[in-house]
């Protein structure tokens, strides 16, 4: 790659892009995925995927409930259940507040 101008780098890092993920931004999600693997782990990355609903061509068949493995799918529910639990309740108090307005 020095030939190309590449500068070689001795510590560790990641790198992804070129032509291909400037024009498809799916490739620049996937690298991403890919990465969170080598850090955090599958479980990890899965679940990220699943969360985002991202279900192109992915490096793994996460990104829907139906097709998320069982445990991935388990492991977001319990993840996000705070979270929708705390949006549903402001979700009824802007109703509450709209309904008076009108």
């Amino acid at each position: 790659m020095p030939l190309f101008g590449a500068i070689p780098d001795e510590g560790r890092v990641f790198t992804g892009g070129g032509v291909t993920a400037g024009i498809h931004s799916a490739l620049t999600v996937d690298f991403a995925l890919t990465v969170l693997v080598e850090i955090s782990g599958e479980n990890v990355a899965q679940t990220l995927q699943l969360g985002l609903e991202y279900a192109p061509e992915p490096p793994f068949i996460a990104g829907r409930p139906e097709t998320a493995p069982p445990n991935i799918l388990a492991g977001y529910r319990d993840q996000i259940a705070p979270l929708l639990a705390q949006r549903e309740a402001q979700a009824r108090e802007a109703a509450v507040r709209l309904s008076s307005i009108c």
